[in-house]
């Protein structure tokens, strides 16, 4: 029942991405950097109806993301690592056992027109996945003329959050490289494989 409610909850989420308005993103110099296009991400304007899917985990580095701008200390058991020269983000927070964990980075397209943005959350407990609210990876395709990127559906691949014979699947984006790292959680461990980049699509 569990993994159940989370698909059906992830689904929304998509489906309201989906129907967002194209999110513009400003930058100094010849090209955004991942700094650009994280606060582009973080600083959109919600509707309602996306407030609900993305409150938790977006509010939460939106307002770690406000401290680093005014270079203020992040609160107690909370992390923000941007790393310019690789385009990654990672944000983390941890509470007791608990951890939540925020990847960003982007793609070059081969076509040289476009990039492509994803952010993937993760929820822990004890060292171990387990699946929160708002858990999922999401992809986002940058135009190089218009500089707005817009939710995509991922070619190549359709993310699936859980699997038939019990395993939970979490996506970690590469801080080096281009491919993303697939880990199933079963009970008795975890199994990985590696989603490929080719350019344009991603693949086993």
């Amino acid at each position: 029942m569990k993994r159940v409610a989370l698909t059906f909850i992830l689904a929304c989420c998509a489906l309201a991405l989906a129907a967002q308005e194209p999110v513009r993103v400003d930058f100094q110099g010849a090209k955004p950097t991942i700094s650009d296009f994280a606060w582009a991400y973080l600083s959109a304007p919600v509707d309602e109806e996306e407030e609900g899917c993305m409150d938790e985990s977006t509010g939460a580095v939106r307002e770690a993301w406000n401290r680093y701008r005014k270079g203020l200390p992040q609160e107690a058991g909370v992390t923000l690592s941007i790393d310019q020269k690789n385009g990654f983000v990672l944000y983390e927070s941890s509470f007791d056992n608990s951890l939540l964990r925020v990847e960003m980075c982007y793609w070059n397209e081969s076509d040289q027109k476009h990039k492509r943005f994803a952010v993937s959350v993760m929820s822990f407990q004890d060292g171990r996945y387990s699946p929160g609210q708002f858990d999922c990876i999401t992809f986002y395709r940058y135009d190089n003329a218009a500089k707005t990127m817009e939710y995509c559906a991922e070619n190549g691949f359709d993310p699936e959050y859980c699997t038939d014979d019990g395993a939970y699947i979490t996506y970690s984006l590469p801080r080096s490289g281009k491919d993303i790292t697939v880990t199933y959680w079963y009970e008795s461990g975890e199994k990985q494989k590696t989603l490929k980049w080719d350019g344009s699509r991603f693949g086993f």
